[in-house]
């Protein structure tokens, strides 16, 4: 037995035990002995986790079908698959409109162009704008020649454009690489990445830094809002691509292509799936499968990609364009920068060399896709089944081939150039590309809820007879946006056992099933003093981060919890509620953020798995012949506030939610990066939902909780978030609330306290909304 397992085994057996049973009492209900042992919360994780990968496994099966390809012309094909090109651009954060290309050439104090020449090649230090207020930095390399074909050249994030150019030559992959294509007539231009270093990961105002790579940094902030590290840097590309279509005088015969390795090889491989105007591409030392991207850093997590596309359909996007996968050595990561006292929060990743056997899996893949005798991949690789280095002449002969160029399988000399003491810094260089991007998805976050006004709360201002359909269509995009499963079809299979009993109640737990391998768990707290018939109001108390069921119905004012919790569940029962503390699977630190990891590249999330358990549970309570099934209420504290907004949204069972220690302005806690209290800066790194900026923040999931009613419950000094940010976010519920004729539906409940359930004004409220007469079973 596992020491966590153990010690969870001694807490449960320590604290049934100070609570002896009076006698064991008749089941008010029907389910078979719950026989299940040790640590119910880990095994729940575990169940979740297998129930993932199988899903995983599964849509890699089925992915093919939901395709329809038509490979008779080039033309046809682009229309077939210009859906999912569009589909993968959303869902990567391509979305802003660029703006009209332009490139400038860097100067130095005295205006003169940063430029070093040699008797091949010249090479300018530049930039070039890509979206309002957004420009990209690197190195344009022109041949001296005329020019043939046109380039963008990427680096993986850890290499400096200077390296490709053959500029400087730290131990680093690529070396060079621009000074051969140049030497057969391509116009060059090398991108800066942003890099995993740490160095600019924080804001310096509010003192407030994170280990966070800052490829990281950028990801969790643009992912709450519809935007992606990996859109950024497509965009930077695509803008390339714009600039480089203007300087082609011949009518659109100079060719262009995408070459990269590592992060920059999966740059090429998604821009050349969405852009049919890049003619030919070069993968290296990224291209494998992906059934395993959970593992991978998170800044490549991109939000369903695993529903269409794996590597391999990713690679057949490109057809009939020339394709080059090459097996290269990839700079390998092993995880985030090391945490400090002052930094720290950073998700765990690694990047390892792809698996020659593997990536043989992901090729055929490939080639079972495409028309017989008409392939447009070529993958390069040692008969030994060892990486080579990236960018190899056999490789970049057949890249070159597919710009038309007439390219001999020869190694081309590659002269070092020495750094002039006046050239760009490298440093200043980073600094400005991650600040940059952070500059555009702060102004993104700002301007985001322009467009949740529009498309939620506008079509809300018409009759309220109309608001019943427009609310099952919100609900179905939030279900959706969040990522929504089949629901439930198995049979309960309730389990229970007694805990406790006492003169006033009966503590059963309870266990369903909900899927194969998921099921629910918690504790069902039934009063003693229900007659015969008769039909209570039910309760759902939810617990908070890395807590149990117990902790929402330990009544022990020595009991750990009992100053967070007050015991809820049990007092609630005491005034004559039934009441049932159910477990969600966000406890076990990073291995429930794996779950997270694993839904996301499925379109699911965390959510999706408590959706379905919690509808689970409302089904079976408002099976009991004790229970009320139009008065099952939803109270919860923390991330069960979390879940107090997204599951009475989703689950129409519920009739009524109250959110404590949670409502917030969700969007601006999760994304901002000058708030203190941002997750920005913590190691919640499962919290970023993709693009609920654009769509739901907590006022549009109390409206889709509407017209039940809906309460929040906050304490002046709970760090969660702050009373200004509070009250403007639930200033649009209460007028919903007001315009729709339901005042009395909505409240909110301030309190001189901290992270806490108070219950005082909320259990008022319950009583208003569930049971008026509770007072009647009150002793």
């Amino acid at each position: 037995m596992k020491t966590g397992t153990l010690v969870i085994c001694i807490i449960q057996l320590v604290f049934w035990s100070a609570f002896p049973l009076s006698g064991q009492s008749s089941q008010p209900f029907e389910s078979k002995i719950l026989e299940k042992q040790g640590d119910l919360s880990a095994q729940m994780v575990d169940g979740i986790s297998t129930f993932l990968d199988r899903k995983t496994q599964q849509n890699a099966l089925a992915r093919d079908a939901l395709w329809n390809r038509n490979f008779s012309t080039p033309e046809l094909f682009d229309e077939s698959v210009k859906s999912l090109r569009e589909h993968l651009a959303l869902r990567c954060g391509v979305t802003d409109v660029r703006v009209t290309p332009e490139i400038q050439v860097f100067t130095n104090s005295l205006l003169e162009p940063l430029l070093i020449e040699t008797t091949k090649i010249s090479i300018h230090a530049v930039k070039w704008a890509v979206l309002e207020g957004l420009w990209a930095e690197g190195l344009l390399v022109k041949p001296k020649g005329p020019v043939k074909a046109r380039v963008v050249l990427l680096p993986d994030a850890d290499v400096i454009p200077e390296v490709l150019a053959g500029m400087t030559q730290p131990a680093s992959l690529g070396f060079g690489a621009a000074q051969t294509l140049a030497a057969q007539g391509c116009e060059v231009l090398i991108p800066t990445l942003v890099n995993r270093q740490d160095t600019y990961s924080g804001n310096p105002s509010i003192n407030r830094f994170t280990n966070q790579p800052h490829r990281e940094w950028i990801y969790r902030q643009a992912y709450e809002v519809g935007r992606h590290i990996i859109g950024y840097e497509l965009q930077k590309i695509f803008a390339a691509v714009d600039w480089m279509n203007t300087r082609d005088q011949s009518g659109g015969n100079i060719p262009i292509g995408v070459a990269g390795h590592g992060e920059g090889g999966l740059l090429a491989l998604y821009a050349s799936a969405i852009d049919t105007r890049i003619a030919s591409t070069l993968v290296s030392g990224y291209f494998n499968t992906r059934e395993h991207l959970w593992e991978e850093p998170i800044y490549r997590n991109v939000f369903g990609l695993l529903q269409y596309f794996g590597d391999a359909e990713l690679a057949v996007m490109s057809w009939p364009r020339t394709l080059v996968i090459e097996q290269s050595q990839s700079i390998e990561v092993s995880g985030p920068p090391g945490a400090t006292e002052n930094r720290r929060g950073a998700a765990p990743g690694r990047i390892i060399t792809p698996n020659t056997a593997e990536v043989e899996v992901e090729i055929a893949k490939v080639r079972q896709m495409l028309p017989e005798d008409q392939s447009h991949l070529h993958w390069v690789h040692q008969q030994n089944g060892e990486p080579q280095m990236p960018f190899s002449q056999a490789s970049m002969a057949l890249f070159a081939k597919g710009l038309k160029l007439n390219s001999s399988n020869q190694s081309t000399s590659i002269s070092e150039i020495q750094t002039p003491d006046f050239w760009v810094d490298a440093k200043s260089r980073q600094q400005r590309t991650v600040k940059d991007i952070e500059h555009h998805v702060q102004q993104v976050l700002h301007d985001c809820e322009q467009t949740r006004n529009q498309q939620f709360w506008d079509p809300l201002k018409v009759e309220t007879s109309s608001h019943q359909q427009l609310k099952s269509n919100f609900r179905q995009q939030f279900g959706n946006q969040i990522g929504m499963l089949p629901a439930p079809s198995v049979p309960f299979n309730p389990r229970s056992r007694i805990l406790q009993e006492t003169e006033r109640w009966t503590r059963y737990e309870i266990m369903l099933d909900v899927w194969p391998d998921v099921y629910a768990w918690g504790i069902l707290v039934v009063p003693k003093n229900l007659k015969q018939g008769e039909k209570r109001p039910v309760v759902v108390c939810q617990h908070g981060l890395e807590g149990l069921p117990i902790d929402m119905v330990s009544n022990d004012p020595e009991f750990k919890k009992y100053p967070i919790y007050q015991g809820l569940a049990t007092k609630l029962a005491e005034r004559g509620y039934v009441t049932f503390a159910p477990h969600n699977p966000y406890r076990g630190e990073d291995k429930f953020r794996v779950l997270q990891r694993k839904a996301n590249p499925l379109g699911l999330s965390l959510f999706s798995i408590i959706v379905g358990q919690h509808q689970r549970i409302v089904d079976w309570l408002g099976s009991l012949s004790f229970v009320n099934p139009d008065k099952i209420g939803f109270y919860g504290l923390s991330y069960g506030g979390k879940t107090a907004m997204r599951v009475p949204a989703l689950v129409e069972g519920y009739s009524l939610s109250i959110c404590s220690a949670d409502f917030n302005e969700w969007v601006k806690k999760n994304a901002a990066t000058d708030f203190r209290a941002s997750y920005m800066f913590t190691g919640e790194y499962e919290m970023p939902e993709w693009d609920l900026g654009h769509t739901f923040n907590y006022a549009e999931m109390a409206g889709l909780i509407a017209p039940r009613p809906f309460m929040v419950e906050r304490g002046h000094h709970d760090g969660v978030g702050i009373d200004e940010w509070v009250a403007y976010e639930f200033a649009k519920v209460r007028r919903h609330y007001n315009l729709i004729g339901l005042p009395d539906n909505c409240r909110i409940e301030y309190f001189n306290g901290v992270h806490r359930i108070n219950g005082v004004g909320t259990v008022d409220f319950l009583d208003q909304h569930l049971w008026k007469t509770v007072g009647a079973s009150e002793d």
